[in-house]
């Protein structure tokens, strides 16, 4: 198995500990994160999509100008243009960077974030548009010749795409979502189904879930898992440092009159929050209290410990059949440099010895590019 590594880069300074400033767009903070992310030896950086930020497919678009050999993961929402049109339009950023792409699908965990780009669609309608949009863009990339298409939401007469990926089949398709009509369609269409990072056993059974759904339809998945590392010299240092975390996420969200965060309707963050509810440390070093007060309205669970410690425990996710684990900080660039010196390199061999002793407990799916 070929563990990959994801980052996350945003075009300006921000976290949950650090407010944002104008201008929403930083190039010279974006171009060194995406260059820091390529030196510490990430596979990838994942561009998030927001419904009142900057255009994620641009931002990549820059990045990807400034750096040689990371990849990019972009995050998409279908629905707010045609399936057709947004695999063209992939396929062209995939072309121009050199076949350095990669689409994570978000259907949309929340109603009011939605709303805000005009999609009125309820959870589970936004999962059956997904389905079908996810068809007709792997028919675009796919397809040898022009093809008719007749479905609930879209209709086509002749589609067709002249301009190919340069991986094949396709882009790979990373793809999240925890409920039941999440899960039918990662069976059906991912490559890579990405955790938020819960705790071992909930996570052990969502994967076993997400795989029989694969299997349903005669195809096998790659899984991915995410965390916010806390890391330091020591144990104790490591936990001092999210304390202090904590305390700075408070003071800003108290300072912006933000009000106690629910949910709303991910069943991910249900489940985060599930977690969070057993206390602030599950599985010894697995913290839950940023989610806790944050609604866990992204991926805002963390490892805590030195490098070698975090380094074990995710070693235990690789052994329930993970092969990718993206990791981004509190502090995010500051804390992508340290994640290159002091964990990328103990975390790879790590998986490497444990490898070669024949301790990964699941055999991993084929590598993203030959996944169908």
């Amino acid at each position: 198995m070929a563990l990959e590594i994801i980052g996350m880069i945003t075009p300006q300074r921000q976290s949950e500990i650090i407010a944002p400033q104008p201008p929403a767009i930083d190039r010279d903070y974006l171009r060194a994160f995406a260059q820091a992310h390529e030196t510490a030896g990430f596979d990838r950086i994942l561009v998030p999509q927001h419904s009142t930020g900057p255009d994620a497919s641009h931002v990549i678009a820059y990045a990807a100008a400034v750096t040689e050999r990371v990849h990019f993961l972009l995050a998409h929402r279908p629905g707010f243009i045609g399936p057709a049109f947004a695999a063209r339009q992939l396929a062209t950023l995939e072309n121009l960077s050199g076949g350095r792409l990669a689409v994570h699908i978000i259907s949309g965990g929340s109603d009011e974030e939605q709303r805000r780009d005009g999609d009125f669609l309820d959870h589970d309608a936004r999962y059956a548009r997904t389905d079908e949009y996810l068809q007709v863009m792997r028919k675009t990339w796919t397809s040898a010749r022009p093809f008719d298409h007749q479905g609930a939401l879209y209709r086509y007469e002749q589609a067709y795409s002249e301009i190919k990926p340069l991986q094949q089949p396709h882009l790979p398709i990373y793809f999240g979502g925890a409920s039941e009509a999440a899960l039918r369609v990662a069976g059906r269409h991912a490559d890579a189904y990405a955790l938020w990072g819960e705790p071992l056993a909930e996570a052990g059974e969502l994967i076993r879930r997400v795989r029989r759904e694969a299997a349903s339809h005669g195809r096998r998945i790659r899984f991915s898992v995410s965390f916010r590392p806390i890391l330091a010299d020591t144990e104790g240092a490591a936990w001092d440092r999210a304390e202090r975390i904590l305390a700075e996420t408070r003071r800003l969200r108290e300072r912006s009159g933000a009000k106690p965060a629910g949910p709303q309707q991910s069943e991910g963050a249900r489940r985060l929050l599930g977690a969070a509810q057993r206390g602030d440390v599950v599985d010894e070093r697995l913290w839950t209290a940023v989610a806790r007060i944050s609604g866990a309205r992204s991926n805002s669970t963390a490892l805590v410990g030195t490098p070698e410690q975090v380094a074990q425990a995710l070693a235990r996710y690789i052994d329930l059949g993970v092969g990718t684990v993206l990791i981004r900080g509190f502090d995010p660039l500051e804390d992508a440099i340290d994640y290159g010196r002091e964990l990328i390199p103990r975390l790879r061999a790590l998986v490497a010895e444990r490898e070669a002793r024949g301790q990964s407990v699941h055999e991993e799916a084929p590598a993203l590019e030959a996944v169908g």
